[in-house]
């Protein structure tokens, strides 16, 4: 319990830290904020009314929650981003000569950037509102449904680190980016996957992206694509498995990467 006790204490001062950073640099936090109501405009009012929902409805009420679970998927990059950034300047390398927990480092990062993602997926829907979006079922089954969202953010933002902790390099980011950006428009985000092709409607129903959508929307009340697939019949289900999956295998990979780290 000692030992457990200053784990903690030691994750939340880096924590600390890195809320420090943020003040100092609020401009990062504004960007990122810009970006997300940027593709709410552009996918919501420049191609919204050139896309018919599977069932009728509004497409914005349709596209909140895929924008929603996207932004969850984009702060991979920022996690990479700045964990790379700290083992190159030799900053991680510091921590590790300190007398502190083996998991604080990673620990501290992932709750600040849980932070993060809280802020950003509250102002994401601050702008869903303003663009007509709400949910219909009720505060409870919202939260549940904002719960999936954030847990997601948390399964795949220890798959970020664990790629910073390994690679190590500012130039993996635009390969990073290359894989991020395919995952997040082969799911249901944007478009059913009844328009797409059969194999390819099947790896987007399979998308961990798509289970999150998909709950989120039947949590919020909003058109869904549905569907005849498994995953699609079972989607909050899915939106548990697949974090609960990434976050026991990279959770403990990235608290081996980060002890086994040497310049």
């Amino acid at each position: 319990m000692t030992r457990l006790r200053w784990a903690l204490a030691d994750g939340w001062t880096i924590t600390l830290r890195d809320l420090k950073h943020w003040v100092a640099q609020p401009w990062q936090i504004v960007f990122g904020l810009l970006f997300s109501v940027m593709l709410v405009v552009t996918f919501g009012y420049l191609f919204g009314g050139a896309i018919e929902v599977p069932g009728g409805g509004d497409y914005r009420e349709f596209l909140m929650p895929g924008m929603f679970a996207l932004t969850m998927l984009f702060g991979l990059e920022a996690t990479y981003t700045a964990v790379t950034t700290d083992a190159n300047r030799g900053v991680t390398d510091r921590f590790r000569a300190m007398p502190m927990a083996g998991s604080a480092v990673v620990v501290g990062r992932a709750s600040a950037d849980m932070l993060n993602s809280v802020l950003t997926l509250a102002a994401l829907v601050v702008c869903g509102l303003a663009v007509g979006w709400t949910w219909h079922e009720g505060i409870g089954r919202a939260a549940a449904g904002f719960g999936l969202l954030l847990l997601l953010r948390f399964a795949l933002l220890w798959l970020g680190i664990f790629l910073a902790l390994v690679l190590r390099s500012a130039e993996a980011l635009m390969a990073l980016q290359i894989l991020v950006w395919p995952l997040g428009f082969l799911s249901n985000v944007y478009v059913s996957p009844e328009t797409m092709p059969d194999w390819l409607a099947a790896i987007a129903a399979w998308n961990p992206l798509s289970a999150t959508v998909g709950a989120a929307r039947e949590l919020f009340g909003n058109p869904g694509w549905g569907g005849d697939s498994w995953p699609a019949q079972h989607a909050v289900l899915m939106a548990l498995v697949w974090p609960a999956a990434l976050i026991a295998v990279f959770f403990p990979l990235s608290v081996r990467a980060y002890r086994r780290l040497s310049r």
